[in-house]
């Protein structure tokens, strides 16, 4: 039996806003309530970080109420015919939720929170609040699992190694000017072919062996899909 190729996946948020979840970029999106420095910043915690608890009680709060849709799930569907890596910017679990096996989050989960004196601490959180008193086992608060501006992204060397060895590398609802995601694609081997699927325009003008799909992520997944399953 032949080996699979190898196909990477670079998601972002608008994967996820076709599943309800709103955006911190797009048009009504959280930037028009929230300075995103007061809740997705090491400062914002430090000064108020019961603002920011609430803040991301309320996004998984939404989280809960959402579905994956049909692009996460043919990214699932995909795993039938490639070795599926995705690698998202994306804090929620609609990857999971949808099947797929083998995900890298960038920028960390929702469902998940850490402490603030051991960052090796994690714990899933499923459907209870973080609050004041939300304690890790050394007696310290709990922060949201989340890389904020400003922070370390832990897994970006794991990220790159694994785009290093890609045959073909999907990039899926993400503008590519958020970095060190965008420069992921630096670390693909040149004669990569590459896939962007977003019905924007898209930072990619200096990648020669490219295939732009300007399509919504559900959309543009079903047309991928054609394009790879028929070169098998």
């Amino acid at each position: 039996m032949a080996t699979k190729k190898k196909l990477v996946v670079l998601s972002g948020a608008g994967i996820s806003a076709e599943s309800g979840l709103r955006t911190f970029r797009e048009m009504g999106g959280l930037w028009e309530e929230y300075d995103v420095m007061d809740v997705a910043s090491p400062q914002g915690w430090k000064k108020d970080p019961e603002l920011v608890t609430k803040f991301y009680n309320d996004r998984r709060k939404q989280l809960l109420n959402c579905k994956p849709n049909d692009g996460h799930l043919i990214l699932h569907e995909l795993e039938k015919y490639f070795d599926v890596e995705i690698i998202t910017q994306n804090v929620d679990d609609l990857h999971e939720r949808a099947g797929s096996t083998k995900i890298l989050h960038l920028h960390g989960e929702l469902l998940k929170a850490r402490s603030t004196v051991d960052e090796n601490l994690i714990y899933d959180l499923d459907d209870w609040e973080l609050t004041a008193d939300s304690k890790c086992e050394k007696g310290s608060r709990l922060r949201p699992h989340i890389v904020w501006f400003g922070e370390a992204v832990p897994a970006i060397t794991e990220a790159a190694e694994t785009v290093s060895k890609v045959d073909i590398m999907v990039i899926v609802g993400t503008s590519m000017n958020v970095y060190p995601a965008a420069g992921l694609i630096d670390y693909a081997p040149s004669n990569c072919p590459i896939y962007i699927i977003d019905p924007h325009e898209v930072n990619m003008s200096s990648y020669g062996n490219r295939t732009f799909i300007k399509e919504k992520a559900s959309v543009g997944m079903k047309k991928l899909l054609d394009i790879l399953t028929n070169k098998q």
